[in-house]
């Protein structure tokens, strides 16, 4: 529809449908928001800013989806009178204290930036990119309104997650939906399905491999690829993370040229007293030094990011555990972070997405 411009547009870039009345509202010029979504952050360690970030965290019936009536009178009254406490010290030990922030942050603003400069340079400054995180700061809702205002009639919604799990791909979804139902005008929406088997991302976890294995002291005998856990209950109702996460192991092994007994799938994170997903990692590397193994890498290929989970979890309690086991060489390879061909990869499975809308 052709356009003209508004004399009382109030935005920059605002114009007035033609033949409208004089009191038709402004409407922004027509753009495509891309929004990156990662799990989330507590806005500082204290007690409070973790008792916050829990609270909501582990009220969400994705990732625990045990009675309300049963869970959050445990939850208020005995985990989150203690636990920030603890979670708030293993975040004090890794906190980038430049910026103020957790890694996870700063390492998903610097994707953010990175990604909006590939996206520019091959689809224009028509494509706004920014990110939000399912619990925490930035929110969801706040990203969504933002895009909105900023004029984008379609978005493409992209979890940061590799594997497709309820407790990640589908609860962040959950939420975008939530705000596109505060909306008066809802833009038409994708969301981006899991890329664990995309060439690409398989190629870039590989060079990470490669190059941690070049530059160690002292070859691994063993990889470790420790994927975050979830109760095997939900495996048993149909949700696909363990299969896809195994398939990830298998396409790395095969990309590295590597035979079987060079690595292994584990998962992490463990909560409560239900089994979740095995073997646990921490158990497992425990297992490998008492069985001989001097010397192994980890690595963590469900996280897009660095953070509470890798930083703390894998590269202080899992490390902890494999050298009081007997263990002498423990070698953690890092996310891909805002690496190169990481940053290559997301591109590319955005590009792929924004098909017929560019």
């Amino acid at each position: 529809m052709t356009k003209s411009h508004s004399k009382d547009a109030n935005q920059i870039g605002a114009m007035r449908p033609q033949n409208a009345p004089a009191d038709h509202p402004a409407i922004k010029q027509e753009k495509i928001g891309v929004l990156l979504a990662n799990l989330g952050t507590p806005d500082g360690h204290d007690y409070f800013s973790m008792r916050r970030y829990l609270n909501e965290f582990l009220s969400d019936r994705r990732v625990i989806d045990y009675s309300p009536w049963l869970w959050q009178p445990l939850l208020q009254l005995i985990i989150l009178t203690k636990r920030p406490f603890s979670s708030g010290a293993a975040y004090a030990s890794i906190w980038n204290t430049d910026a103020d922030e957790s890694p996870l942050m700063t390492i998903t603003r610097n994707q953010t930036e990175k990604v909006k400069e590939q996206l520019h340079q091959s689809l224009g400054s028509n494509v706004v990119v920014d990110f939000c995180m399912r619990y925490g700061n930035p929110s969801t809702k706040s990203k969504v309104r933002e895009m909105v205002e900023a004029g984008c009639q379609k978005i493409l919604f992209f979890p940061l997650y590799p594997h497709y799990a309820g407790a990640t791909s589908a609860t962040a979804n959950d939420q975008f939906f939530r705000a596109l139902m505060e909306e008066t005008w809802q833009p038409t929406v994708r969301t981006v399905q899991p890329y664990y088997e995309k060439p690409s991302y398989i190629d870039a976890l590989a060079k990470s491999i490669e190059l941690a294995y070049k530059t160690a002291n002292e070859k691994p005998e063993i990889l470790v690829c420790s994927y975050h856990g979830v109760p095997k209950r939900y495996l048993m109702q149909g949700d696909p993370y363990h299969c896809q996460c195994q398939k990830t192991t298998r396409l790395l092994k095969e990309r590295l040229g590597w035979e079987d007994t060079e690595i292994i799938t584990t998962f992490q994170s463990k909560f409560g007293p239900e089994e979740w997903l095995k073997p646990y990692t921490v158990e497992e590397v425990a297992r490998l030094a008492e069985s001989g193994k001097r010397s192994i890498a980890v690595c963590a290929p469900a996280f897009s990011a660095d953070c509470i989970e890798t930083l703390e979890e894998i590269n202080e309690e899992i490390k902890e555990s494999f050298e009081h086991a007997g263990g002498e060489n423990f070698l953690y390879i890092p996310c891909l972070n805002d690496g190169e061909n990481h940053i290559a990869a997301l591109c590319e499975v955005i590009q792929e997405n924004l098909e017929g809308w560019i």
